[in-house]
Order: C-alpha cells, then structure tokens, then sequence
C-alpha cells in the first residue's frame, strides 16, 4: 500500500518537475500567444487556465489584453465560463482520486483525532466559506478547491459559487485593463 502511494506521489513530483522546467519556454510562449489570438474561444480557454497557480499569471496578461480588443463584458463571460470549467475539473480531480488516496495516510497520522475535528460543526461550516474566501482572493484556487471538495459541497453549489468568485476576480482584471 505504502509503495503505491509512493509510486503516485512520485509521479505527481515529476508532473511539477516538468511543468516548471518547460514553462519559461518559447514553445509554451508561443502557445499562450496563438490562445490570445483566438478572440472570445481564446477568452474561454484563457478562463481555464485563470483557475492554476501555475498558470494564473499568463492567464491574467491573456485577459489584459483581450479587454483591450474585444467587448470586456463578452470577455468576462466566457473567460469566467472557462475558469467554472477549470475549477470544476481540478474539483472533481480532487475528490474522485487524490482525497481518496489520502484517507489511509490520515488513518495513519491520527485519524480518530483528524475525524472528530472534520465532523465538528464549526468545522463543517466554516471550510467551505473559507474556501470560498479563498477562490475569491489573488491564492491558489486550489486550496480553495480542496477545502469545498473536503467539506463535501454538491456539485452543483461548487459550480454557483466558483462562477461568481471567478466573475468578480475577472471583472477586477478586465476593468483594469479599461482604465
């Protein structure tokens, strides 16, 4: 068991590895150019990258300039269409396989204490409207991501509340870039 987890964790290292030694690259430049040129579909692929730490801050200069060309209100829709996509699939990523994967390992590290905090009623009310703070704020969406997916929200209350945090962080950005 202990080999297996061993074996993924190791993988998502080089996954990281990888994506940090390739991201300065012309090739990945090049990449986040032809999406800017793609208008309103660029605006939405745009969005999904919007939701990542590793690739938030390209995002945000993709979303700068298409305000700049195109309507800023068609811009924030789609792009926040995309950032709802995004953020559902790394939701869904979290809470079909990686939670999953990390129940043995918190049995393993005090899991009768772990479990009484999870079910604490402050607990269970509060990780979500931190998370949400989180989505909100210029942090990782996924550790937002993580505290809804941990505090068991339905999915269809995560896709509400990630399109209208994603909407006031786009707006933010593209009212910016009209001033």
């Amino acid at each position: 068991m202990a080999e297996v987890a061993l074996q993924k964790h190791s993988f998502v290292g080089f996954e990281l590895s990888f994506v940090f030694y390739f991201a300065n690259s012309s090739i990945v430049q090049n990449i986040i150019s032809k999406i800017g040129s793609l208008g309103l579909i660029g605006a939405f692929v745009t969005g999904i990258f919007f939701v990542s730490i590793f690739t938030v801050i390209p995002a945000t200069v993709i979303l700068y300039d298409l305000a700049h060309t195109l309507n800023p209100v068609a811009v924030a829709i789609f792009a926040d269409a995309g950032a709802v996509l995004g953020n559902y699939l790394i939701f869904r990523y979290l809470r079909d396989k990686v939670f999953e994967e990390l129940v043995p390992l918190f049995k393993s590290f005090g899991g009768s204490f772990l479990k009484k905090i999870f079910s604490t009623p402050y607990f269970i009310w509060l990780l979500p409207i931190v998370g949400a703070t989180i989505i909100a704020s210029p942090l990782p969406d996924e550790v937002g991501i993580s505290m809804l997916g941990l505090s068991k929200v339905k999915n269809w209350y995560f896709i509400f509340i990630t399109f209208l945090l994603n909407t006031i962080g786009i707006l933010i950005i593209i009212l910016i870039a009209q001033t």
